[in-house]
């Protein structure tokens, strides 16, 4: 068996890849969004260059082909090791069915996907140890599948990239992850957009003509299985390729350095790019958002910030009364929708202590959640700006030393705490926090005899409150006032706590037990709390993260966006603020109720001061709004803008600051002042992150 006929499977498979990206590559140099000419240095470059990247992405994306191919081989169905390999697979099985697996620990579908793929392994196993006339058949047609499989998947990667670059004119970012995660709308923009049955038929018939010649071609490595030295070479060959090509990949992305930005994409791999997607999460706003002249922006940005100068929101905030240091207690919850409370006219009662404890607050009646994930709502309380383009700058690499409610806090002498029930390596809360001056307080600062229940999200609330509490007493005898900013859990899918705490039974899993759950937590961490030294000296402020569903008929339905939100002190008379305001306005109000004199770069504003022109912001991963004056204005990809005129859905038996539901009409004529104030808040925060303005 000479040297090729051993590698011939991967040999084979790599020449497709490199002829379908070649034809890609010529697709794209000469399709019409391609709007420019190249030279012929150019031309050889994105060829030569985009080919060498192509060659060493292959031989990390092979990296299962090759575990695949080491590991067939005839001897180990031999008496007794292939029992005894059977065996081991019938008791991974066991394991992981009884419920009690590492992988149930992380919940979702794993174990699920975990289980189905053991017991697959264990049915092909079977086959092939108790049938051994079978044996060559039977490996010959699994074989054919990982073949079939690959050459699907170089196919279809080529088809996106097509179908991506049509619609954006560059090769994957962060859109394209964003593609996986809004699973249905994606689906079903495609199923409109495409005719999905003939692509998809012709998809499969190509790929199985190809893997018929592949096949055949590639047939000799399972025809003369490679011996075990034979597979060590193997194996040396590709894991030092495969080493080199860990070092090569990120090189050659340093070459994409053209100032023709064609020349750049056409000359990138798009599976590195989709991983580089997932890595940075960033969606370039001055690529793909419409825009104006920076200068125009900042311009416009002073009619809502009268005292700011050049390219940026610095300006000085000053209070009329002396600083009031007192403690402050910052609680997001989890998932938690304004409809869930009676005010709103949710008639279900799941939440009685919020319900009460609203009445007795700063209530803020007419709040939206800047984003439909926690990162979201993190980002908008902690940092108080508008939610960029792509992902949270919670996720981003860029995430440290910002300006934010934590180092205002620092400034004025606040020990500044972040607390959460779970790991805090979950969605990157440990670096951001911690990068910005805050000390973790999460699951592993527990102690075993602290945890009474617990789930894959972490310690359920009561536990992590009563840890809070025995936090904050100690931070109470420092003699420095605290800010502790505490992030829940509970209420999130399983929505599995404690039983016999409230009506609805924790194994049940439903959505408003863990909301009554949440509620019932509440009431008790404030039931301790009261009875604290520091309590009255405390204030509170209580507010969602973000809604339970963020799925609507329009691409920002409001409903899912309105969150409850307000701020409690003890002793303090009860008010009801109507006025329109946003989740980054929280922390800035509340710092104007603490009268507090600072320099400030916040895109929040304190919404009790006149001055104060009621909006609020909006956004998916793409789509970014802005609400004001009954219109919703949205920017999207693509330099699109999108208008809605919104007319209130009246619901009967509820009071009118808290109507919740409106009816988005497209508007026939633009309101260009609204498009180019949204421009000039998004556009500007971009251009903040980007240039760093946005610093500590």
């Amino acid at each position: 068996m000479n040297f090729y006929k051993k590698l011939s499977p991967f040999f084979n498979l790599a020449l497709f890849y490199f002829i379908v990206s070649f034809i890609l590559r010529i697709v794209l140099f000469f399709h019409p969004i391609t709007q420019s000419s190249f030279t012929i240095l150019e031309s050889l470059k994105i060829f030569s260059l985009g080919l060498v990247s192509d060659f060493f992405v292959f031989v990390v994306a092979s990296v299962f082909l090759w575990l695949y191919l080491i590991f067939i081989s005839n001897s180990k169905y031999n008496k007794p090791s292939g029992y005894i390999i059977l065996g081991i697979f019938l008791s991974l099985f066991i394991y992981v069915a009884s419920g009690k697996s590492i992988f149930d620990e992380y919940g979702g579908a794993l174990p699920r996907i975990v289980l189905i793929f053991i017991g697959i392994k264990i049915a092909l196993f079977a086959l092939l140890l108790f049938l051994p006339k079978l044996r060559d058949k039977i490996r010959y047609w699994l074989f054919a599948f990982v073949i079939f499989f690959y050459v699907l998947l170089i196919l279809q990667n080529g088809l996106s990239e097509y179908f991506f670059w049509n619609e954006f004119g560059v090769k994957y970012n962060f859109i394209a992850v964003n593609y996986l995660i809004y699973t249905n709308e994606v689906i079903g923009n495609i199923m409109q957009s495409y005719p999905v049955i003939p692509i998809f038929s012709a998809l499969f018939i190509v790929t199985g003509i190809f893997t018929y010649f592949i096949l055949k071609r590639s047939r000799s490595y399972i025809d003369n299985i490679p011996s075990l030295g034979e597979k060590v070479k193997i194996s040396l060959v590709y894991l030092c390729l495969f080493a080199v090509s860990l070092i090569a990949i990120p090189t050659l992305t340093k070459t994409e350095n053209s100032k023709n930005v064609f020349v750049n994409e056409l000359q990138a791999n798009g599976l590195y790019k989709f991983y580089l997607a997932f890595q940075n999460s960033d969606l370039d706003y001055f690529k793909f958002y419409k825009t104006l002249p920076n200068e125009e922006v900042f311009a416009l940005l002073k009619q809502q910030f009268p005292t700011i100068s050049g390219q940026d929101t610095k300006r000085t905030i000053t209070a009329d009364s002396l600083e009031n240091r007192k403690n402050v207690v910052l609680i997001t919850i989890e998932s938690y929708s304004a409809d869930f409370m009676k005010m709103y006219g949710n008639e279900q009662n799941i939440t009685p202590f919020l319900d009460s404890l609203a009445q007795k607050s700063l209530l803020f009646t007419n709040l939206y959640a800047a984003g439909n994930r926690t990162v979201r709502g993190l980002e908008a309380v902690t940092l108080c700006l508008p939610p960029t383009a792509g992902e949270s700058v919670v996720k981003r690499k860029d995430n440290k030393n910002k300006f934010s409610t934590g180092a205002i806090f620092k400034q004025k002498g606040y020990n500044v705490k972040y607390m959460y029930g779970g790991d805090a390596f979950f969605d990157n809360m440990q670096d951001f926090y911690s990068g910005n001056g805050y000390q973790i307080v999460d699951k592993s600062r527990f102690s075993p005899e602290e945890i009474t229940f617990s789930n894959v999200w972490g310690v359920c609330d009561e536990d992590m409150y009563n840890k809070a509490i025995k936090v904050m007493n100690a931070e109470a005898k420092e003699n420095k006032p605290f800010f502790n900013h505490i992030m829940t859990v509970s209420n999130h899918r399983p929505f599995t706590y404690p039983n016999n705490k409230i009506d609805i039974p924790g194994d049940i899993k439903s959505r408003d037990g863990g909301v009554k759950y949440t509620d019932y937590s509440l009431r008790k961490f404030f039931e301790m709390a009261s009875k604290q030294p520091w309590f009255k000296n405390t204030v509170f402020v209580i507010v969602a993260d973000h809604c339970a569903s963020s799925a609507g008929k329009t691409e920002l339905p409001l409903d899912k966006y309105r969150i409850p939100a307000f701020i409690y002190t003890p002793d303090a008379k009860p008010v009801k603020y109507n006025q329109l305001m946003s989740q980054i306005d929280i922390m800035p109000t509340l710092f104007g109720l603490l009268n507090f004199s600072y320099e400030s770069k916040f895109f929040g504003q304190d919404v009790l001061k006149p001055d104060y022109k009621p909006r609020a912001f909006i956004a998916t991963y793409q789509d970014l709004g802005l609400i004001k004056d009954n219109v919703l204005t949205i920017l999207s990809p693509k330099q699109q803008v999108k208008q809605f005129e919104l007319k209130i859905d009246t619901k009967p038996g509820i009071a009118p600051e808290f109507q919740i539901d409106y009816n988005e009409i497209p508007m026939k004529m633009e309101r260009t002042d609204l498009v180019n104030e949204t421009i000039s808040f998004y556009q500007a925060a971009s251009d903040m992150l980007k240039k760093k303005k946005y610093q500590n």
